[in-house]
């Protein structure tokens, strides 16, 4: 039966959430679990729709692009949002009238501008773009089934559930960071899936050669995963509530906020968008790398230089001085 598992599983999601909207410790949580159990209500409905009893079999032999038509979809969608919402941020500052309170003031809207640009429109491009890189230059389809398609649409949850905890004043305070410890447990469980099915079809390849585009895609997927955990080590106030507390302090903290903000530049948008340019350019130019060898050197220099210059966001202050030169000297 086609789909009976996945609505299931979003249908007992959205039960969970409603449960957590109706014993939330505070008004918050109990309105952002309202929100994310319509939501899942919604993709269940659609799913119990779509359900088949008896489905034709699945065509296996060629490579999985239905999820990739449904990104590049998603990173247009989001991008169009993203650049919307940047004008009405704009706007606000322009003219303050415009800053409606609670929900719509500058302190919320800034950073669901700079999360649906960044991650959003970019998160998609790059998600949507490695499935369609790595299935060709591997001569495989995506590994783990259906799993590509829970890591879109889990992405897609990821990004309603962020949108609107901005808009309700739910943050953590930490700048490219700020859903709280619920969002973030979702989004790694996310992005483990999507590390599976990239490594799987890598592992799994057809081709002898890796070639260097998945190189910079693995590198994205690998040190934002680690960024991201590390980062938002945190210790929640209540599994009802929304608050938690970061697992570091003072100095301690300010260092792995700007370890995990400057990096998530320099993978996100730095070495997974030069993933998708060795593939997208040499095939629209119709002509190999100018020189495979240079593109590898460019692959580990960028690898080890970016992840040590995140203190240049920190200098003159308690941050001891060999740090900040480190970050400085790297930069």
């Amino acid at each position: 039966m086609k789909y009976a598992f996945e609505t299931i599983a979003v249908g007992l999601a959205a039960f969970l959430a409603l449960l957590g909207a109706a014993f939330a410790h505070d008004s918050l949580f109990a309105a952002h679990m309202g929100i994310i159990s319509v939501v899942l209500f919604i993709a269940t409905v659609i799913l119990l729709r779509n359900v088949k009893f008896n489905p034709e079999p699945v065509d296996t032999s060629g490579y999985l692009d239905g999820v990739v038509r449904y990104g590049v979809i998603a990173t247009v969608f989001w991008g169009v949002i993203g650049f919307l919402v940047g004008v009405v941020v704009a706007s606000q500052l322009a003219f303050p009238d415009l800053n409606i309170e609670p929900w719509f003031n500058f302190g919320r809207t800034r950073p669901l501008h700079t999360s649906a640009v960044i991650f959003a429109f970019g998160g998609n491009a790059l998600i949507a773009t490695s499935f369609y890189v790595v299935q060709r230059t591997c001569r495989q389809r995506l590994f783990g089934g259906n799993l590509a398609w829970f890591v879109f649409w889990g992405y897609q949850l990821f990004i309603v559930m962020a949108a609107t905890g901005y808009l309700l004043g739910i943050t953590q305070g930490r700048e490219y960071a700020e859903p709280e410890w619920y969002v973030d447990l979702w989004l790694t469980l996310v992005w483990v899936a999507y590390l599976v099915v990239f490594m799987g079809t890598l592992l799994t390849r057809k081709e002898s050669h890796i070639y260097v585009a998945n190189w910079f895609y693995l590198s994205f997927i690998i040190t934002i995963a680690m960024l991201h955990v590390v980062n938002n080590l945190a210790i929640p106030v209540s599994f009802l509530g929304v608050k938690s507390y970061s697992a570091f302090a003072g100095v301690q903290d300010a260092l792995t906020q700007w370890w995990y903000g400057h990096n998530a530049v320099g993978f996100f948008l730095t070495a997974g968008f030069l993933g998708m340019m060795y593939y997208f350019i040499p095939k629209q130019a119709g002509r190999p790398v100018y020189s495979y060898r240079l593109s590898i050197i460019h692959f580990w220099a960028l690898i080890f230089l970016y992840i040590w210059a995140g203190p240049h966001h920190l200098h003159y202050t308690a941050l001891p001085d060999w740090a900040q030169t480190l970050g400085m000297v790297f930069s």
